[in-house]
């Protein structure tokens, strides 16, 4: 999912998308453990989505004004 895509989603969707994304990192953890993971990319694009959508929520977090300038 591209960023733009995830900064049009309210909060309660970007939560349930890092809850999932988290399920899906574990999931591809435990299979790289066991050896049977057969495509390695997946566990860091899992990653980068997860911190994507950390980041959009810590965005809409923030009052408006602290990103305005002086």
């Amino acid at each position: 999912m591209k960023i733009a895509e995830l900064r049009e989603l309210n909060n309660d969707e970007l939560k349930l998308r890092l809850a999932a994304l988290k399920k899906e990192l574990f999931d591809l953890r435990m299979q790289q453990t066991e050896g049977k993971l057969s495509q390695p990319h997946k566990v860091r694009l899992a990653r980068r989505e997860v911190a994507q959508v950390l980041t959009v929520l810590e965005q809409k977090g923030r009052p408006a004004a602290a990103g305005a300038k002086p």
